[in-house]
């Protein structure tokens, strides 16, 4: 397989002309759904139009690596019956994507491909030839540019590219999942930096976005089942009835929700320690100029689990930071009067597929 570029880490496979793509649908793959979501441009703006959510067996996919194709295969020909799903933009999990700056001096710079080429092996752990990779420039002088380089392993690729070839669903893109959430939730034009936060069921994505680029990601294997498995082991109570306890309750901390309070707070305790610990390396760190890397404006929460009661206020305060909830809607909806059939709250599980499908009607490439 050649190398392809994927602007912005976005691999193209398939360009679709914008006239004959009046919609986009995002396709989001974790290890324990398939999340999917289109946007259909109209005379009256973006619309949100065939959605949805199908459960993926335990060890089917394991930290972004398909274990078992075929189920895969099965489920995407059944949506592809279902709802009419014939071509994608597909996101790959931080886990599979590895993120590095490299600065190249303009002296003597024949091919900036070419230099990363030379270059990968001292910051990857696979072989160039095994690898496809893009970059983005993040700054440049008269001397020097410094650039993000984002890189796959190519098995990686091929593996996902097989079961849609297999399912009969075209791919015109593999994205990384940082920087589609990213297009979803950072308002587009908007060059702050920002830390997100993505909590999901079983693992938790923390990147860092500065000038519309995802500078790091890191991959927490905690998410909000963990938090549900502790009240029902504490409280003795099914999985069921601890996961409405959970969001009845969530981090209130009074008299009645003082126990749950307590043993939630160990799990999110852990879950916040792992944020200020990016977060203070991002702000003691300097850059290899020896600048200090800019602010980050505020922590940005999505992701399912992202909902639980009291969780913003607590690393608010906690972390001395301003802590908010997501708009994955920021980029979509452009008149007052049009309400998607997808709410605020639920939209924070689709950040990530609305970040892809908007990638044919942004112009933040």
């Amino acid at each position: 397989m050649s190398r392809h570029s994927f602007n912005r880490f976005f691999f193209r496979i398939f360009p679709v002309p914008k006239f004959l793509s009046p919609s986009s649908f995002g396709l989001d793959i974790s290890d324990e759904s398939l999340k999917f979501l289109e946007l259909v441009n109209t005379k009256n703006g973006i619309k949100v139009g065939r959605h949805g959510e199908r459960a993926i067996p335990l060890g089917v996919i394991e930290a972004g690596k398909i274990k078992d194709p075929k189920k895969i295969e099965d489920i995407l020909l059944l949506l592809k019956k279902e709802q009419g799903v014939e071509s994608v933009r597909v996101s790959l999990l931080e886990e599979q994507v590895y993120l590095f700056k490299l600065k190249l001096e303009k002296e003597g710079l024949v091919s900036i491909r070419e230099s990363i080429e030379l270059a990968l092996e001292e910051h990857i752990p696979i072989q160039a030839v095994d690898a496809i990779f893009d970059y983005e420039i993040i700054s440049q002088d008269d001397k020097n540019i410094e650039l993000q380089v984002a890189t796959i392993p190519k098995n990686v690729i091929e593996s996902y590219l097989n079961i849609f070839k297999n399912s009969g669903v075209a791919v015109q893109s593999f994205e990384l999942e940082a920087q589609a959430i990213s297009r979803a939730v950072v308002k587009e034009g908007d060059m702050e930096t920002y830390m997100i936060m993505d909590f999901g069921e079983r693992r938790t994505g923390i990147f860092i976005v500065s000038r519309g680029v995802v500078m790091f990601t890191s991959t927490l294997d905690m998410g909000g089942v963990m938090l549900t498995e502790m009240i029902a082991k504490n409280f003795k109570v099914s999985i069921e009835e601890a996961e409405k306890m959970k969001k009845k309750f969530g981090l209130q901390r009074n008299i009645e929700n003082k126990e749950i309070f307590a043993v939630l707070l160990n799990s999110v305790s852990i879950l916040r320690d792992e944020l200020m610990k990016h977060f203070l390396y991002w702000h003691t760190h300097k850059d290899n100029d020896g600048k200090n890397n800019p602010t980050i404006n505020k922590i940005i929460l999505c992701g399912g689990d992202s909902n639980l009661i009291g969780l913003s206020e607590y690393l608010s305060i906690s972390m001395k930071s301003k802590v908010e909830m997501a708009n994955a809607w920021v980029n979509v909806i452009e008149k007052e009067n049009y309400v998607p059939d997808i709410n605020f709250k639920q939209a924070l599980l689709f950040a990530a597929t609305i970040g892809l499908a908007l990638r044919d009607f942004n112009n933040r490439q």
